[in-house]
């Protein structure tokens, strides 16, 4: 599952990118970033990063459909507990929506399943 990181006030943020089969829709997850002791590049965008922080608990969820361009993605806030994001973090998140909603329609346009970089 490909990921990519963000940091903004001295606190990382992470959005993650999987295949949510039961809803036959990608799903764009928005969580705060944890340390991690291991260092590699595993999932990453870039092959050459080494890796400080992990995707956490997701906060913000957000389905985009591939299999019917129709429909509009939607946003679910997953949070027990109360979650600020900062507008920039929130930016950058709807701009990651955006893209994966803009690929899902291509690939949905030119009959090809819109796969995971």
């Amino acid at each position: 599952m490909p990921w990519q990181l963000t940091e903004h006030a001295g606190r990382h943020y992470a959005v993650l990118f999987h295949y949510a089969l039961p809803d036959d829709a990608w799903a764009v997850e928005l969580s705060e970033a944890v340390p991690t002791a291991a260092e590699g590049t595993e999932g990453t965008e870039n092959p050459d990063a080494v890796v400080t922080h992990l995707p956490g608990p997701a906060f913000l969820v957000t389905h985009v459909p591939d299999e019917d361009p129709n429909p509009q993605p939607t946003v679910r806030v997953w949070s027990p507990a109360e979650r600020l994001a900062p507008y920039e973090v929130m930016r950058w998140y709807m701009e990651q929506v955006a893209d994966r909603a803009r690929r899902c329609r291509i690939a949905f346009e030119r009959g090809e399943p819109e796969a995971v970089e």
